[in-house]
């Protein structure tokens, strides 16, 4: 039996019509950058986010970029984030002129420490918290981190509040919609997301009417009206057909996290029935609405070994992620070291993502539990 990691032909399937349908409205118009189908998405997500505003950019990279742009962030300022991401989080920290600043991860969510976020920022002298400008906190495979103390801490500071809700849209904690809980939410729908377009594309969420008009303006080199500058921007415009292909996705992205949800409930059976949980840590479901962008086992050893032997079995996994940003090469110059991030590496070696898209099958998941349970009663 094959179960790939992801399959989105079997998506693409179901939506066909609907997609041909809303590209050849595209195609006809000859009108590929920004325009109405650009700003009937950003309603519809501001909507579906419960922020204010929301605004279309061209990646989640840039929505992260963009971001930390409209909150003057640049040379010689800090930010805050997680060590246990995609690399794009840190990133864009970089990019800008900042310094990131890593903060351990919660070992049972994988998002950042509440805790060791409040003793990190404690332990800065005052010339090291002026420097402080935001925090970043990650909503990891798709459950929000734990927000509540988060923003306590900024507000004490007087810090930002990015939101990196790249595989988040829809998770809720305490009854709030990720992106809608601090000062930005920020976006993906690289293709691979629970929201994905057919390529590349991006959303910011604000409940700022400043920080709305500001992005608008970054997003277009900084221009307002067109060819008269007041700021420095980019080019981070969102595609018309990427957002065209998203609208019509949205209207499925509830029924498919549900289906996300019930495989998962379905895998925790599976393991329990298997007499797997002592060998293999599930995913904590610890907020409101955790909409499983990403199934992600924990097992004491051997991983590596357990991924090749499913691969082997026709099985698709991935390791998000090997290395934790702390450890990367282009960093190094920040003086990190292995053991730093205790948490965050032992995710790093340990975890392996399962498939968990919405047309996976009974007997599909029913297999991969299988191969798992084969594996270890070999080693």
């Amino acid at each position: 039996m094959q179960v790939p990691l992801l399959d989105l032909k079997q998506q693409y399937k179901t939506i066909k019509e609907d997609i041909l349908e809303t590209a050849q409205e595209v195609f006809e118009s000859q009108y590929f950058i920004l325009g109405p189908k650009v700003k009937a998405l950003e309603e519809k997500i501001a909507e579906y986010c419960s922020s204010t505003h929301a605004v279309g950019v061209s990646s989640g990279t840039d929505a992260l970029l963009i971001s930390l742009m409209a909150a003057d962030i640049g040379y010689q300022d800090t930010v805050i984030t997680s060590p246990y991401t995609f690399f794009a989080t840190a990133g864009s920290v970089a990019r800008c002129g900042a310094r990131p600043v890593f903060v351990d991860i919660d070992p049972h969510t994988y998002n950042i420490s509440p805790d060791l976020l409040e003793s990190t920022t404690q332990s800065m002298t005052q010339s090291e918290l002026s420097k402080l400008k935001a925090v970043i906190p990650v909503h990891l495979y798709g459950q929000c981190a734990d927000m509540a103390p988060i923003l306590e801490v900024c507000e004490k500071h007087g810090l930002m509040v990015i939101e990196d809700a790249a595989q988040a849209i829809g998770a809720e904690y305490n009854g709030k919609r990720a992106g809608a809980m601090g000062d930005f939410g920020c976006f993906s729908f690289f293709p691979s997301k629970n929201l994905g377009a057919f390529g590349d594309g991006g959303m910011v969420t604000t409940n700022s009417d400043e920080f709305h008009a500001k992005l608008l303006k970054l997003r277009v080199h900084g221009s307002h009206p067109k060819y008269y500058h007041q700021l420095v921007g980019g080019n981070f415009r969102l595609d018309a057909f990427q957002a065209a292909v998203v609208s019509v996705k949205l209207k499925y992205l509830d029924r498919w996290t549900n289906a996300r949800r019930e495989n998962a409930r379905h895998y925790r059976s599976l393991f329990e029935a298997a007499g797997l949980t002592d060998r293999v840590q599930l995913p904590v479901e610890k907020e409101t609405r955790h909409i499983y962008n990403q199934f992600v086992i924990r097992v004491k050893e051997k991983r590596d070994d357990l991924r090749r032997f499913l691969s082997d079995a026709g099985i698709g996994t991935e390791v998000y992620y090997p290395v934790p940003l702390h450890l990367q090469e282009c960093f190094s110059d920040l003086g990190y070291k292995t053991g730093d991030f205790p948490a965050a590496e032992h995710a790093a070696l340990h975890t392996l993502a399962l498939p968990i898209y919405p047309e996976l099958s009974d007997d599909q998941m029913a297999y991969v539990v299988e191969r798992i349970k084969a594996f270890f009663l070999k080693n």
